[in-house]
This record gives structure tokens, C-alpha cells and sequence, in this order.
């Protein structure tokens, strides 16, 4: 037998049709219903996922042949296979395989936080930066610059990660004083958070010419520069929230219900919000602190899988997983070749894309509620 349960406590007015069988059923996800016909069957989902991962590794061989020297694809698979130190070539494609691991790393990271942050906060427009986790990793690079004179990305990545989590963990003690947390109090605890610290930030940049100059580039938002031994110091934190984030969809689908259902459903709502939001967490601070402040990368990629899987969480982080890195490596080529022989940072890119969807994905959210 399949309950119709309503949506309320759930935001948008929308209903969901839950199994009874339990908390591992799928949940309508936040905002309007997705136009594209879903796959259906388990088949279907899992040949979806080897597409995407079969575009993800065309991505990826693009964004190591792509750049200010051009190399060819029979090049690249001989590096690959026999790398030759001398062969100028294949020095050019060792210098670009850092910026792919950070571009599929930071995606994998931004993918997976932005589709937890939309299920917790039932807010189809949050994004990874909900919970003031940008805000934070900036104010602890401007720490690291001003206080301490760090302008080296192995230095204030440290800094990054550690103010990104300690706002975090603020926003969330606050959001769950008085009641425990609930996706309203979180929003504007993290709004509030949010702007205080943008505050101190520019306060800071403001009277430090020095410590902007070093700021500016860190905060556009970037892969380039991004060294294997930067990559690996985040590697761990980005393996980690990536494995307790996808194990995270049965939670998320019941969270996804509102709290009152969650419950009668079986859940911990209280364990299961805390165990979702510490895994975005430590993946957009992994994310933000290896790259920068990176925007839309994570709005958009819950929605397109959404449009391909329907709302059952376990499936569509795995799909965000892979749709938010080919977003970003994809944006991350597009900038090298836009503006030669220079190249328009990643950030910049995804700016230009990322607000036609915000406006379009706004206006969807009105035109369902009206």
C-alpha cells in the first residue's frame, strides 16, 4: 500500500508519495516537480551514471589537451601511458593533471554539498554557501594574509578550511538553540553570519592594500596554480565527506517530508539533519579552501539531476556527483579558450553561466507557488 502524505512542513505545497515500507523511500524534492520525464528502473539510473561518467572522462582528457598550448589527444594518451620527463609535451600535461584533480575534486565536493544543503534546508535555491561556509573560508584567508603574512595557497588553505567549518558549526548551534534546528533558523542564522563576516572582511581589505592584492585573486575563484601537493593535502577531507555524503540519501529522502513524517517514518531528525550538514560541510570547506569561493556549481547540478532521475535522493547525489564536475572542468576549458593567449578564471565563467539558471530557476519556484 503507497500513503499519500501531504506537504505540510515541507514547503512549496507539494505532495509525495511515500512507501510505507520505510524511511528509504523517495521524497518529492524542494521545489516544482521536474519537466523532463525521469529514468525509470534501476537499469535505466545505472546506464545513466556510466554516461555521465563516460562524458566526464571526455571532459577531463579536453581539459588536459586544452590551454595556451594546445595538445593532441594521441600525445596525451602517451603521457599517460609512458610519460618521458624530456618530452616538453608531456611536461606540459604533468603541469595541467593538478588543475584536473582539483576541478574534479572541488565539483565532486560542491555537487554533493548543494544537494544535501537543498534537501536540509528544503530550499530549492540553496547552494553550498548557505551556511556562511564562504564567508568563513575568506575571513580566515584575510586572517592569514593580514595577521600573519601566509600568501602562498599551501599556507591559508589551512586557514580556509578552519574558518569555513568553525562558521559552520556557529550557524548550527545557533539555528538549533531554542527548539533545535529547522531549515528557517538555519537560513538566517546563516544570513546573519553570512553578513557580519563579509563585513569584518571588507573592513579588513579595505584598510590593507597589501593584503587585498594577495585576497583578489584567491576569492575570483580558480584552478589554475593548484599544485599535486595542495591537491593531496585536501584529498582525504574531500574522500571522506564524499563517502558519508552519498550514504547520506534515505536521510535526506525522509528529511525531505518534514520533520513531523521523518519521525513517524522512523527517523533521528535531529541525527540525521546534524550528520547530513556535517558532511556539506566538510566538503565545501575541503571545496572552497583548495579553489576559492565558487558559485551556481552547486545550485545547478541537484536540478539537472533531478530533471533525470526524479527526487529519490540516492540516486540523485551520485548523479550530482558527476554532473557538478563536468559543469566545472567544462567551464574551466571554456575560459582558456575564450580570451587568448590569456585565460578567464573558472569563477568568472561560472558567474556568466550560473545566473540565466538562478533567474530561470527563480521564476519556476514563483510560478509553482502562484
Amino acid at each position: 500500500m503507497r500513503a499519500a502524505i501531504s506537504g505540510e512542513g515541507r514547503g512549496h505545497g507539494a505532495t509525495a508519495t511515500v512507501p510505507t515500507a520505510g524511511p528509504g523511500a523517495a521524497a518529492t524534492a524542494p521545489g516544482p516537480a521536474p519537466r523532463l520525464a525521469p529514468l525509470t528502473g534501476r537499469r535505466g539510473r545505472v546506464l545513466g551514471l556510466v554516461g555521465l561518467a563516460v562524458l566526464l572522462a571526455v571532459v577531463s582528457l579536453l581539459s588536459i589537451a586544452v590551454g595556451a598550448r594546445h595538445v593532441g589527444l594521441g600525445v596525451v594518451f602517451d603521457a599517460l601511458v609512458d610519460y618521458q620527463p624530456g618530452n616538453s609535451d608531456h611536461q606540459v600535461i604533468a603541469n595541467r593533471v593538478p588543475r584536473l584533480l582539483a576541478g574534479l575534486g572541488v565539483g565532486v565536493a560542491l555537487g554533493l554539498a548543494g544537494t544535501i544543503m537543498q534537501a536540509v534546508t528544503r530550499n530549492p535555491l540553496a547552494d553550498p554557501g548557505l551556511l556562511g561556509v564562504n564567508a568563513g573560508a575568506a575571513f580566515g584567508v584575510v586572517c592569514a594574509i593580514s595577521l600573519f603574512g601566509i600568501v602562498e595557497p599551501l599556507g591559508y588553505v589551512w586557514f580556509a578550511f578552519a574558518g569555513a567549518t568553525a562558521v559552520a558549526v556557529a550557524v548550527y548551534a545557533l539555528g538549533s538553540a531554542g527548539g533545535g534546528a529547522t531549515p528557517v533558523k538555519l537560513t538566517l542564522a546563516g544570513a546573519a553570519l553570512n553578513a557580519a563576516l563579509v563585513s569584518l572582511t571588507t573592513a579588513v581589505l579595505l584598510t590593507d592594500a597589501t593584503t587585498f592584492d594577495q585576497y583578489r585573486f584567491w576569492s575570483v575563484g580558480a584552478l589554475t596554480g593548484r599544485r599535486m601537493e595542495l591537491v593531496a593535502r585536501i584529498a582525504p577531507f574531500l574522500v571522506v565527506g564524499a563517502a558519508v555524503a552519498l550514504g547520506t540519501g534515505r536521510l535526506l529522502n525522509a528529511l525531505a517530508l518534514g520533520d513531523d513524517v521523518a519521525r513517524g517514518l522512523g527517523q533521528r531528525v535531529a541525527l540525521a539533519r546534524g550528520a547530513s550538514t556535517a558532511a556539506a560541510v566538510v566538503l565545501c570547506a575541503a571545496a572552497t579552501s583548495l579553489a576559492g569561493p565558487l558559485w551556481f556549481v552547486g545550485l545547478m547540478a541537484p536540478h539537472i539531476a533531478r530533471l533525470v532521475t526524479g527526487p529519490d535522493h540516492r540516486w540523485v547525489l551520485p548523479y550530482s556527483a558527476l554532473v557538478a564536475p563536468i559543469l566545472l572542468v567544462t567551464a574551466d576549458v571554456v575560459g582558456r579558450v575564450i580570451a587568448p593567449p590569456g585565460e578567464v578564471q573558472v569563477g568568472v565563467v561560472l558567474a556568466f553561466l550560473g545566473g540565466p539558471v538562478l533567474v530561470y530557476l527563480v521564476r519556476r519556484n514563483l510560478t509553482a507557488q502562484s
